[in-house]
């Protein structure tokens, strides 16, 4: 038992110490590429930059707020009437997408160029939380456009849902203004995201092959896969070859020099 014990604690300590010598590599690999990764960092940016500031149309956001009232004006308020009006605002909030709504809305504008369903993703409805307030987001490539629909949808809410509902008639404490700066794409963002996915992946291809290539090029290799020191090692023909270039070379010149003495 004992020695199953430590043999099991050997193979756990060589077992961490190829995980720390693989670690090493890989940190090695990363010294070794890193002109190559800097390279895949610069163009993977200068790519995803100017594919979206050329290609992906910038979007802007304008927000019209309505308030949810359940009370006629003058009106004390009390904590029914408040229950009263978070209820109503959830069914407002799911009301103002309603096909006959966006219907109305797209004929009034003549947005001939978008479906129902179109127009709905382009609208979005949100309620802060504790609050009787819905926030309406219309977002469009076109800043007037975007503008327009919100402001649109908001007037048609404020008759045509209090109908169906039966109930008090909303505020409208906001309306949609121009928007002057688009709400995306950001290209600082999108030029990082490229920079790092490029120098990811080029690095990523560069640890598999290393991981695929068994060849031993060190000595250091040899003793970490067979355990043993290399006594000495040969030089390759071309090192031979240069080494016997460059003693030619010394001799030469030394007899250059002994004859012109001479």
């Amino acid at each position: 038992m004992d020695e199953t014990k430590q043999l099991q604690v050997q193979s756990q300590v060589q077992s961490d110490e190829d995980i720390g010598i693989d670690l090493y590599d890989l940190f090695y690999l990363f010294r070794q590429k890193l002109v190559g990764i800097l390279i895949a960092f610069v163009i993977g940016g200068a790519a995803v930059g100017a594919f979206t500031f050329f290609f992906i149309a910038p979007k802007y956001q304008a927000t019209a707020k309505m308030y949810i009232t359940s009370t006629g004006e003058g009106k004390l308020v009390d904590f029914s009437e408040l229950q009263i009006g978070n209820s109503l605002t959830a069914d407002y909030e799911e009301l103002m997408l309603a096909r006959p709504m966006l219907e109305s809305v797209k004929e009034e504008l003549q947005l001939t160029e978008y479906e129902v369903d179109d127009l709905a993703k382009m609208i979005s409805v949100a309620n802060p939380a504790s609050t009787r307030i819905l926030n309406i987001t219309v977002t469009s490539t076109d800043p007037q456009e975007a503008m327009n629909i919100a402001n649109k949808l908001v007037e048609k809410a404020v008759t045509w849902l209090p109908a169906i509902m039966k109930s008090n008639e909303p505020t409208v404490p906001e309306d949609a203004i121009l928007p002057q700066k688009k709400s995306s794409p950001s290209y600082s963002m999108n030029t990082l995201i490229g920079a790092l996915a490029f120098a990811a992946v080029y690095y990523g291809i560069a640890v598999l092959r290393y991981l695929h290539d068994d060849s031993i090029r060190t000595s250091d290799d040899l003793e970490r896969y067979f355990g043993i020191a290399p006594l000495t090692s040969i030089p390759e023909e071309k090192d031979v070859h240069d080494h016997a270039e460059d003693e030619k070379r010394g001799k030469s010149h030394k007899k250059g020099k002994g004859e012109k003495a001479a």
